[in-house]
């Protein structure tokens, strides 16, 4: 940010100071003041804050989830915080790559109507140690317009702040990190 213009980055293009009403490669700069910016994308707004972990996709299909490619950048802590949805309601994501599957705590699994008590049971091992959990298929997860269906998740009982996501989703993605960018290509 500078003043009422935002420095931004669309799809990995070189940087490039935009000013409200300013329009780059499909990207309308709405507003610009102290740390946020609103943008406009095929209609849709979006705010953006410095330090925050944005997501940007390749040329996408319209909002049909046709999507190849996710760029995501780390927030000041270094971690990757995607917002997505499951089965088409908003989560918060973190990118977990020691997590096996995609974990989500019991409570964030009833605000989205997650029929988990219909998985099957499992004992798992976390970083604070044994739980009994549920292994379900979730029907889709999309990040931007990447989405991935049938994926396989566990809820956990434990209290948890974000949905990790993890490689029963990336498995499904080339990925390459550089510096604080990591960007993920569909393999299939």
């Amino acid at each position: 940010m500078s003043g009422s213009k935002a420095l931004v980055v669309i799809d990995g293009s070189a940087p490039r100071f935009m000013s409200a009403g300013q329009t780059h490669q499909g990207v309308r700069l709405i507003s610009a003041q102290d740390d946020t910016a609103v943008i406009e994308i095929e209609g849709k707004r979006q705010t953006l804050r410095v330090g925050d972990a944005p997501v940007s996709v390749g040329r996408m299909a319209a909002s049909g989830g046709g999507g190849q490619r996710i760029v995501l950048t780390a927030d000041s802590r270094g971690h990757f915080m995607p917002q997505g949805q499951i089965n088409g309601k908003t989560v918060q994501f973190m990118v977990d790559t020691g997590a096996t599957g995609i974990g989500i705590g019991e409570a964030e699994a009833r605000r989205i109507n997650l029929k988990f008590e219909q998985g099957q049971k499992v004992q798992m091992n976390t970083a604070n140690g044994s739980a009994n959990g549920y292994l379900i298929k979730l029907d889709s997860v999309r990040l931007g317009d990447v989405v991935v269906y049938d994926v396989a998740a566990i809820v956990s009982p434990q209290p948890m702040p974000y949905v990790l996501l993890g490689n029963t989703f990336l498995t499904r993605f080339q990925m390459q990190r550089t510096n604080d960018q990591l960007t993920l290509e569909k393999r299939f």
